[in-house]
């Protein structure tokens, strides 16, 4: 994938893994749409970008949101060749309520899909296009403390893969991205919370391996986009973990009930 002269539309851009993103893809040579809840943290972004940036405010997770960062980048720079889905919240602690359910899946899952159900018609006529999912080792692994996290991160990473086979063979890329910690205001929220349950979650997190600051993940996906690579592991740590879970479940779920068990959990 050309990143140089393309057009990028990046979710949770205000902040966290979103802005370097958006500074990384605005770096290769993409113009970049840098979209957030947060609407002045989504102009900041842009404005310390420059020219080839702009910052808007959208819900990424509605069908309304997603129009407004698609058609802001077709006004501004022209039809988007790359979507970067990675807004996301770690949810409530435990089983969750439903409400609790009803965002994080909007947000964590249903976003993802949405954004293509609006590009992938375009990209298929075009024969380009490439779809980024910032999902989460989580959706290889669990998470422990966090059922809607472990569960959505699993069906985004479940989604990419479908979009993968289904629409490869049409000329569209698809990259998922799974790293375990990341120094970001999301994280800094669980390791810091008041409630006990999901500072068990956070420490499930930063226990588990490195936490990479987010521009190392922005730079393994860029990586990743350009060599057209489906999965993307910032922490090459994951991939052994992944490989032991799947060579022996019963073994796995009993090793991260010990662990579950180390951390108060």
């Amino acid at each position: 994938m050309r990143i140089e002269g393309s057009v990028a539309v990046i979710t949770g851009a205000g902040s966290g893994i979103g802005r370097a993103l958006a500074q990384a893809f605005a770096g290769a040579g993409a113009s970049v749409v840098a979209g957030d809840l947060d609407g002045d943290a989504a102009a900041a972004t842009a404005d310390g970008i420059g020219d080839r940036a702009v910052g808007v405010r959208g819900d990424a997770a509605s069908v309304e949101g997603v129009a407004t960062l698609i058609d802001t980048a077709r006004a501004s720079f022209g039809p988007v060749d790359i979507y970067v889905a990675n807004a996301g919240v770690i949810g409530a602690p435990g089983l969750g309520s439903e409400s609790d359910w009803d965002r994080i899946l909007a947000v964590n899952l249903r976003a993802h899909i949405r954004a293509a159900d609006a590009l992938v018609p375009e990209w298929v006529q075009r024969g380009s296009g490439h779809f980024v999912s910032i999902a989460s080792a989580a959706g290889l692994l669990t998470q422990v403390g966090a059922a809607g996290y472990a569960v959505t991160k699993h069906a985004a990473v479940g989604f990419a893969e479908w979009l993968a086979i289904t629409y490869g063979d049409n000329g569209i890329g698809v990259t998922c991205v799974c790293p375990m910690g990341v120094a970001t205001p999301l994280l800094e929220g669980i390791t810091d919370s008041a409630d006990a349950a999901t500072r068990v979650a956070g420490a499930a997190v930063t226990t588990a391996g490195e936490v990479l600051t987010a521009e190392q993940v922005a730079a393994a996906t860029l990586s990743g986009v350009r060599d057209d690579r489906f999965l993307v592991l910032p922490h090459p740590a994951v991939l052994d973990m992944y490989r032991g879970k799947g060579a022996d479940y019963e073994r796995w779920i009993a090793g991260m009930r010990r662990y579950q068990r180390t951390l108060g959990g």
